[in-house]
């Protein structure tokens, strides 16, 4: 084949993968579901890896390349160019296909199962559209106990990261058989850590009047009667739920008590539950959902710095 064709072919086949992107783009606006990559950073931080281990050149199946290092903005979920400034580089790598040039490897992050990449994403954008189903890949490997469905998207993803949260906190804590409660759920990663601080503190200070310190499961019974569920009474009393959609009473307990701290500290230690949550849903339950979390994490924020 030509110079002249192998040109018009490349060109071709930019031309269908960015329809095939703008298609994708299309469908993800009448589905309410974004198309976009995945950025390794977000889900590294998300599943907060031990360490690193290198593996080698692997033959990776495409299809468990889900997302990209630093160029997940340039190419949407299914590694479809979305802008044509990626044209001259992809069509080079179009052309080598054309030619059966060998490509060298790409390179990849595993982590959770799936695969991120470093080096390489017009490569595998290439790949793609060509319906090719495996590449040669120099792997790192970051060690994690999550394991990630193929196919997830984001949202996928951190619903099984608090799924696996949630499955540890009740497995170590025995939550579930001591308090007969196994609906302490989260929509946001990392609350069931937070949970067990809050277990640990109300321990110390119980421990503070006694001689021999109360084993965990007393203590967790006693958060659960004496700080959990009053604040949970009071969500329910002043039907805080219905104006936070999306969110679960475990979510606005992490809220409220946190707002109810700050009062405290502001107003005196007998400021009261029930005042802090009538306060709480009048100031954060009058705007959307996302204005209300934006506005309470950033007062909280505030007052950290």
């Amino acid at each position: 084949m030509s110079k002249t064709l192998l040109s018009v072919q490349t060109d071709e086949d930019f031309s269908k993968a960015r329809n095939k992107a703008f298609f994708n783009e299309l469908q993800s606006l009448l589905s309410g579901e974004e198309a976009v990559l995945i950025s390794f950073s977000d889900i590294k931080k998300l599943l907060k890896p031990k360490n690193e281990v290198y593996k080698g050149m692997q033959v990776i199946p495409i299809n468990l390349i889900v997302g990209s290092e630093g160029r997940y903005k340039d190419f949407d979920n299914h590694f479809f160019p979305k802008s044509n400034f990626l044209k001259n580089r992809w069509e080079r790598v179009d052309m080598a296909h054309l030619q059966d040039i060998v490509l060298p490897p790409i390179s990849l992050y595993e982590l959770g199962g799936l695969y991120f990449v470093r080096d390489g994403n017009h490569r595998v954008s290439v790949a793609k559209m060509k319906g090719i189903e495996y590449i040669d890949a120099d792997v790192v490997s970051l060690q994690s106990e999550i394991k990630l469905k193929p196919g997830s998207t984001k949202e996928d993803m951190i619903k099984q990261v608090i799924s696996y949260e949630k499955r540890v906190f009740y497995n170590e804590t025995h939550y579930g058989d001591i308090t007969d409660d196994w609906q302490l759920d989260f929509s946001s990663p990392g609350q069931y850590d937070l949970i067990y601080n809050h277990i640990l503190i109300h321990k110390y200070y119980i421990n503070m009047d006694k001689k021999e310190e109360i084993p965990m499961d007393e203590a967790v019974l006693s958060w659960y009667q004496n700080v959990y569920l009053p604040v949970i009474q009071a969500v329910k009393k002043h039907k805080i739920l219905k104006k936070f959609k999306g969110r679960t009473s475990s979510d606005i307990y992490v809220f409220l008590i946190k707002y109810w701290d700050e009062l405290k500290q502001k107003f005196g230690e007998s400021f009261s539950l029930d005042e802090a949550a009538r306060d709480f849903k009048q100031i954060y339950g009058k705007s959307s959902l996302i204005g209300n979390i934006k506005n309470f994490l950033a007062r909280l924020k505030m007052r950290k710095s």
